[in-house]
């Protein structure tokens, strides 16, 4: 049964990478749509960001997508190193991953129309990844203290 979780975890990680490549091999011109999108359903449920940011309203859901997608990577392939290792050390080194994988998303990017590379980009997305250790780091310690006290 652990191993069909590990190549579950394997799985869901190497789809994430590739669900991060697909939306930026997007054309500018859809990414924006997208984004336009986002604002619009936010708007269905009473939430106006055109009202809170204004012309902003784009540029933060982007960002904040941006930041999102690298926790969820972060996290994703904590979950598969955890079956190899388990320490603090293993976590700092995801950082780094995160940051490469950043780094070769904004790399990609540089060759698709109406899309640009982006290094502030990069430091979004890797503080997305210290949110995820963060996150992990937190499940750890919850975990051994109720070890502990069982």
């Amino acid at each position: 049964m652990k191993k069909n979780k590990k190549i579950i975890s394997w799985i869901i990680l190497i789809a994430w990478m590739s669900l991060i490549f697909i939306m930026s091999h997007q054309p500018g011109e859809i990414s924006s749509g997208q984004s336009e999108l986002v604002i619009k359903i936010f708007s269905l449920i009473g939430i106006e960001l055109n009202d809170y940011f204004g012309e902003l309203a784009t540029l933060v859901v982007r960002k904040t997508a941006h930041f999102s997608e690298y926790m969820i990577l972060f996290l994703l392939a904590y979950n598969v190193t955890r079956y190899y290792v388990n320490n603090n050390r293993a976590r700092i080194l995801l950082i780094a991953f995160v940051f490469l994988y950043a780094c070769s998303d904004e790399l990609h990017q540089y060759f698709i129309p109406g899309r640009v590379m982006a290094f502030k980009d990069v430091l979004i997305d890797t503080s997305g990844g210290v949110l995820g250790y963060i996150i992990a780091t937190l499940i750890e310690k919850v975990k051994v203290r109720r070890l502990k006290t069982s």
